[in-house]
Formats: C-alpha cells, sequence, structure tokens
C-alpha cells in the first residue's frame, strides 16, 4: 500500500517530550529519541466502493483524481463527492483515528453568510468516516474572531458533529508542540497541534471565500488553523503555507462550495458577498482540489501563491486537464 511521506516531521526538537505526550493522551506507542518514527499517514487505497463493500466490475479505481459534486443538498451533495471518488472506504480504515478540519474562523454569522464551512458538509464527513469503521472521529480548528465555543456553536458545525457521532474537540495550547519541516523552504520548524500529526487519518474541509491577503482560502489556507501563531505566517504566505501543508499532508481534502464568499473575506457579514454554488469538491490531492475551486472565483490555481507554491514542491497536480475528474449530480 503507497503511503503519504509524511512523518518526517517525528525528527522533532525534543522528541521523547513528544512521545511521552503522545501516549498519555492515547494516540500511539511510547516514542523516544532513538525510537523509530511513527507510519506514515497512508494515501487512499484504490478499490472498494463504500456501497457495496467491494470493487463492481465496471469501477476504475482513481488513483488521485478529484471529484466535483453538484446539488442543492449539502448532505447528498458531500454524499456524492465521495461516492465518485470510491466511498469513504477508500480513505479511512477500521478502528482509524481521525480528525477532521473545517474553517471554524468566527462565531460572528450563521453559516449562511458563507464564513465557515457547511455543517451539513461537516456532519456528513463525520457520519461517512464512522459507517467505514473509524474509532473515533474528532473536529476542531482554533477561531479568531470569537471564542472557541461561541464560533462552534454559532456556525452550527457542534450540532452537526454530535449528531453524526463525532466529537467536538478545543485546541488547548498545551497540546501544541515544535515540529520540524523537513521540505519547509521558508520556514523549517513550527508549533503545530500534535493530533492533526498524529491521527491516522486528516480530513481538510475548509469553505471556499475571498481573503485578503491569501485571495482565497482553500485546503492549504485552512491549515493555518492547526499551528501557532499563524500571523506569522502571513509573512510570505503563499511559501509558508505550502511549508506547511508539506508537513501536514491531509489524507483527504473536502472544498464546502455550497455558499461561496466572493467578497470582504475571511469573516464577511454581507449576504451580497455569498453566491450560491451548490459543489462540493473531494480529492486526495489539496492542491488538485484548491486548484478546481479556485476556478470557481474566476481564478486558476497558480493564481494563489500558497497553491502555486505547493505545486512547485511536488505536492499535488495544478494543471487540471493532468487530472482524472469525475463530476456527478446529486
Amino acid at each position: 500500500m503507497p503511503h503519504w511521506t509524511r512523518r518526517r516531521f517525528l525528527a522533532v526538537s525534543g522528541a521523547a517530550a513528544v512521545g511521552a505526550a503522545l501516549s498519555a493522551a492515547g494516540c500511539g506507542g511510547d516514542q523516544t529519541a532513538e525510537d523509530p518514527p511513527l507510519p506514515e499517514r497512508r494515501t487512499a487505497s484504490p478499490g472498494p466502493s463504500a456501497a457495496a463493500g467491494e470493487t463492481q466490475p465496471d469501477q476504475k479505481p482513481l488513483p488521485a483524481g478529484l471529484a466535483v459534486a453538484r446539488g442543492d443538498d449539502a448532505v447528498r451533495t458531500t454524499t456524492a463527492a465521495l461516492a465518485a471518488l470510491g466511498g469513504m472506504t477508500r480513505f479511512v480504515r477500521r478502528g482509524d483515528d481521525v480528525v477532521v478540519k473545517p474553517n471554524i474562523c468566527s462565531g460572528a454569522n450563521p453559516p449562511e453568510y458563507a464564513a465557515t464551512t457547511d455543517p451539513d458538509v461537516v456532519g456528513t464527513l463525520v457520519a461517512l468516516c464512522l459507517e467505514a469503521g473509524a474509532e473515533r472521529v474528532r473536529v476542531m480548528d482554533s477561531p479568531f474572531g470569537s471564542p472557541a465555543d461561541e464560533a462552534y456553536r454559532v456556525s452550527g458545525i457542534a450540532d452537526a458533529t454530535e449528531r453524526a457521532g463525532g466529537e467536538m474537540v478545543y485546541m488547548t495550547p498545551a497540546r501544541f508542540q515544535r515540529f520540524k519541516i523537513p521540505d519547509g523552504r521558508d520556514i523549517t520548524e513550527w508549533d503545530i497541534y500534535r493530533d492533526v500529526l498524529s491521527c491516522d487519518v486528516l480530513i481538510d474541509a475548509p469553505i471556499a471565500k475571498d481573503h485578503g491577503l491569501s485571495r482565497l482560502t482553500l485546503g492549504g489556507k485552512n491549515l493555518l488553523g492547526v499551528v501557532l501563531d499563524p500571523g506569522q505566517l502571513h509573512s510570505n504566505i503563499g511559501q509558508r503555507t505550502a511549508d506547511l501543508v508539506s508537513v501536514c499532508r491531509p489524507t483527504l481534502t473536502v472544498v464546502d462550495a455550497m455558499r461561496i464568499l466572493v467578497a470582504n473575506g475571511p469573516t464577511g457579514g454581507d449576504l451580497g458577498d455569498v453566491e450560491r454554488r451548490d459543489t462540493v469538491i473531494a480529492s486526495p490531492d489539496i492542491v488538485a482540489a484548491d486548484s478546481y475551486a479556485a476556478t470557481l472565483f474566476g481564478l486558476q490555481g497558480g493564481d494563489i501563491p500558497y497553491v502555486r507554491a505547493a505545486y512547485e514542491m511536488g505536492l499535488g497536480e495544478m494543471d487540471l486537464e493532468r487530472v482524472d475528474v469525475r463530476t456527478v449530480t446529486a
């Protein structure tokens, strides 16, 4: 089975302390400076469909690929996007520890303002992971516009997660740890929430929206919510975001474009800046997912600095002509 080459981050400062903390938290075995690194995060397995549990004769697995689902119901549209990729069982195995990282930047406005990921998209991802056999599914973010409990509640994501059987997690400072970024071109270490790096499966679930500094917030930019002092990444944000992607390496990126925020991001506040697109984009390739999402704004992946930088680092495919794109209607 192929793997993401992404857990080289375990060559960290204070590796023994990190390993002890992970062990105490139930996130893996004891880790010392002499121990081998934890297993690398795996890629999607080609093969079985979620519905039938076995490969269908006419089903062609997508070794990378990208699915675009369109429909006016977020639950059905998200489900259709995953089904087009081969089902959640392509990404999640029985017993897996899964982290879902949506965008819950602020509790200033409810989800129809398109500043936070659609709660039905998040709840559906949680449900699909549990149906695929995940032992635990946690949902988390680091809101900057309001207290986390308020942002979790107003966004609707707390309720959707709990109804689906997942856990909402408050990202406490004590669980951030300095990790090395071996492939970083600008930053070579940073304080990252360690559960994001130790989980079996990381699902990056951004909402597609405008951003005054990075032009758009998509999968790559969404990962700034898993680090301490994300404002310090705003200097040379394109390369620094790509450096962060190189160590986080999501197993799956699911871009919520049911509604998109086309101006005054990232927090918005004016329904006049919101457009319905009734779309969910899913791919194990974060660069491809972000590149396709950029087209919803009349842009290309190369127009977004962090997408271009991630492509140049070999973290995914930016040329959509080279990606197996499947479009489905929910």
